[in-house]
């Protein structure tokens, strides 16, 4: 689904990104895996049109997304929810909500003003509160929030950038049973950063590591070894 090849990244004179390389198959959940400061959310934001990419190839379903621009990623099927969650505070909940729906790839054919049921299926909480601003929720309810409005979307491939972050306990619980069943009740295909090392093995099937800026190490998550943690995670 999506493909990643000699994947370059350039910060002014900086080499951020040095020929990445990722796969996300459909229907899968990859977990994208390194110490802080290594370019996964650089990774993500290139791949979301966010940060150009100097050279190499982002194929998603046969589109090459490289030079495209990031409105055309999120018609294409490409939800993306951000590291810190970026949400609108001075908006409603449903005003947030309702932000993706003219992005949506059936908009341009079949207009719609509703919000999919499923995303208060998932997030009742989120129903309860559709006229509180986003700035006033915890930040557990700002994070569904950001996740019901990337679903808002109906995309193919769900982008999330620490989902955890920040979050208290029986929350994380939560986003991790959300995960779970889009993953492989509604087979949406996921890639997600994620730093807890007990989250990732739980909700994810593969794993991808990297190290300054470079993909180091993938492969089905039982294979991420103690000495692959040790090398690579442990701080």
């Amino acid at each position: 689904m999506l493909g990643i090849s000699g994947l370059n990244q350039h910060y002014g004179e900086s080499h951020i990104l040095w020929d990445v390389g990722l796969d996300v198959a459909t229907g899968s959940c990859t977990c994208l895996m390194g110490r802080n400061g290594v370019g996964k959310s650089t990774l993500l934001k290139v791949v979301m049109g966010l940060l150009p990419a100097s050279s190499g190839s982002i194929k998603f379903e046969a589109v090459d997304l490289v030079g495209k621009p990031a409105e055309l990623r999120a018609r294409l099927g490409i939800g993306y929810v951000p590291q810190g969650r970026e949400i609108f505070g001075q908006l409603t909940v449903e005003e947030n909500l309702r932000i993706g729906l003219g992005t949506r790839a059936s908009a341009a054919k079949q207009p719609s003003t509703e919000i999919p049921e499923r995303v208060f299926q998932l997030f009742p909480v989120l129903k309860k509160m559709l006229g509180r601003r986003g700035g006033d929720l915890s930040g557990g309810q700002q994070q569904q929030l950001a996740i019901g409005r990337a679903l808002v979307l109906e995309p193919k491939l769900l982008i999330l950038d620490e989902p955890t972050e920040g979050i208290q306990p029986n929350i994380v619980t939560e986003i991790g049973d959300i995960i779970l069943k889009l993953n492989r009740d509604a087979g949406l295909s996921v890639l997600l950063v994620e730093q807890k090392l007990p989250f990732a093995r739980r909700v994810a099937q593969r794993f991808v590591l990297m190290e300054r800026g470079r993909t180091v190490a993938n492969g089905a998550m039982n294979e991420l070894t103690d000495d692959l943690v040790q090398r690579h995670l442990t701080v």
